[in-house]
């Protein structure tokens, strides 16, 4: 099977990078999470430990914007740890804006006394050491981590991930009708997160919170690969 994802990031040599990264950090954060390795692109999904990422942020832009807090929750695609799940606010370098209060309802007085994002590093890294992120739209976790962390400590942090998303966009290629299909009446389809989990059955969550977008993310996957793909498959077919 050829890669789900047609991307520059899914040629990558992941493994090499975090030996190179590992060389080439100052901060021993930094140092650690590469040297906990990343697997061959060629090792099944089901022995890879997996963690749902999500973040939920001031805006869109990685270089304007800013985490307001973070979702995580390690899995498999066997079962979702929610013993070991993590929700924490954190407060931005900007103040919050009337329009991202409404989206993820975090309010002024519970940012007060929240903790800058560099304050939980470590357990932010505990969780994701050794295990690939598992996020629905690439475009936020991966560039605003890297971003938070190239203001903070001067470092970079360059990892794969799995993309809900883009796997619904490989799944639908024509989700967007033509106009003549919109007159006969079809609809287009929708890969948003809440969308993609009722076309496999699964429950309705609220959205707009961390931890329950980072769970529902890791369901949907599961459910993908029920679907479409085998616990065989490899990695390097799914991340990017």
């Amino acid at each position: 099977m050829s890669s789900v994802i047609k991307s520059g990031n899914s040629k990558q040599n992941w493994p090499e990078n975090y030996r190179k990264g590992a060389e080439q950090a100052k901060d021993a954060r930094i140092r650690a999470f590469y040297e906990a390795g990343c697997p061959s692109p060629d090792t099944p999904v089901r022995d890879v430990p997996l963690v749902a990422l999500d973040f939920e942020t001031t805006g869109l832009e990685a270089d304007q914007h800013s985490i307001v807090s973070i979702g995580l929750v390690p899995f498999t695609l066997t079962g979702i740890q929610l013993g070991q799940c993590w929700h924490q606010v954190v407060r931005p370098r900007l103040p919050l804006h009337k329009t991202s209060v409404t989206i993820h309802g975090i309010t002024h007085s519970e940012i007060e006394n929240a903790p800058d994002l560099e304050d939980v590093l470590d357990p932010l890294f505990e969780h994701l050491n050794g295990r690939i992120p598992v996020v629905h739209y690439r475009n936020i976790e991966r560039p605003f981590l890297n971003t938070a962390l190239q203001w903070r400590l001067n470092e970079q942090l360059r990892f794969p991930v799995i993309d809900t998303m883009a796997i619904e966009a490989h799944l639908h290629p024509n989700r967007n009708p033509s106009r003549w299909q919109q007159l006969m009446g079809k609809k287009p389809i929708s890969i948003r997160l809440a969308d993609s989990r009722l076309r496999y059955g699964l429950p309705h969550y609220a959205s707009h919170n961390a931890l329950i977008d980072a769970i529902a993310t890791a369901e949907l996957l599961q459910a993908q690969v029920l679907h479409h793909f085998s616990p065989e498959t490899p990695i390097g077919d799914l991340w990017v």
